[in-house]
């Protein structure tokens, strides 16, 4: 994997260093962690190998997952939710990308869950992933992550990602020498607990303090407070971030900075493909000419 370079940057008084995940390659971000062990040893994989995994039709493990699967020769089944018909006449964002990519698409309507429809579908030889690609595979990732920053780093300084199911967070926070910080952007403190202790039963959570942000933000809803961080960052610092996980994490670390005085660095959870669906949401909401 590339090592991706760190930036130090400046946010009207906060300074700060990002590493620069976004750039990783045809997959990037935390996905791209997140796939690392699968990305060493396909070659192991025979051609046409299955993955099956299920999630939101907008998410961005189904475009890392697409990517991985179509440049490998790879075949990849992904469960999603029903979609109304204007989405299927006109898809945009993610969901175009993957069907422009050969992905077996198929909407759950005969079972309590998208993950219970994608069980029925693996079979013996398939490769089941995770919703989020939060998988005990993961962990590979985010130790080679770990050295990586304790040879890129001179200096002691505390790290922070923003979590979905905080597969990312808890197996680096679990590798690293640096202090680890993560707030939840899906649900909260409690049920990003519940998700890591899902993933590994004992995990131990010395090195990872998960922070509240400021307010309650209602996962992938357009908020138009997000959209003008969004905004202001990709002019101050000449760099686009995702606007579901990276705006509710900055949010988070603004609000803490202080009360934390430690330097940051934070970590581009990348994913950008998401944010052409998210933009089109805001456009239309709060009438942004974009």
């Amino acid at each position: 994997m590339i090592v991706s370079k760190i930036d130090t940057l400046k946010y009207k008084d906060f300074e700060f260093l990002l590493k620069r995940d976004d750039l990783l390659g045809y997959i990037n971000g935390n996905k791209a962690r997140k796939l690392a062990l699968f990305e060493k040893n396909k070659h192991l994989l025979k051609k046409g190998q299955r993955f099956v995994s299920f999630g939101s039709s907008q998410s961005n493990a189904l475009v890392a997952l697409t990517k991985f699967c179509y440049e490998n020769d790879f075949s990849l089944i992904f469960v999603c939710e029903k979609m109304s018909s204007f989405l299927k006449e006109n898809p945009h964002g993610n969901l175009e990308f993957a069907l422009k990519h050969n992905v077996e698409l198929i909407e759950n309507v005969n079972y309590p869950t998208r993950r219970l429809q994608a069980l029925a579908l693996k079979k013996d030889d398939d490769i089941f992933i995770e919703e989020g690609v939060a998988i005990k595979e993961a962990e590979f990732g985010y130790k080679q992550l770990a050295l990586e920053l304790s040879e890129q780093l001179s200096e002691n300084v505390s790290i922070f990602l923003p979590s979905g199911t905080g597969t990312s967070a808890a197996f680096l926070a679990k590798h690293s020498k640096f202090k680890v910080f993560t707030c939840a952007c899906v649900g909260d403190s409690v049920y990003l607990k519940e998700q890591i202790l899902a993933l590994e039963p004992k995990y131990d959570f010395s090195n990872l303090t998960i922070l509240n942000p400021p307010k309650k933000y209602h996962f992938a809803k357009p908020y138009l407070e997000l959209y003008e961080l969004y905004k202001d960052l990709k002019k101050e610092c000449g760099v686009e971030f995702d606007l579901l996980y990276d705006m509710v994490g900055f949010k988070t670390l603004l609000a803490y900075k202080e009360q934390i005085n430690d330097k940051f660095l934070y970590i581009h959870q990348g994913g950008l493909e998401g944010n052409i669906s998210m933009l089109k949401r805001y456009e239309y909401k709060y009438s942004i000419n974009l």
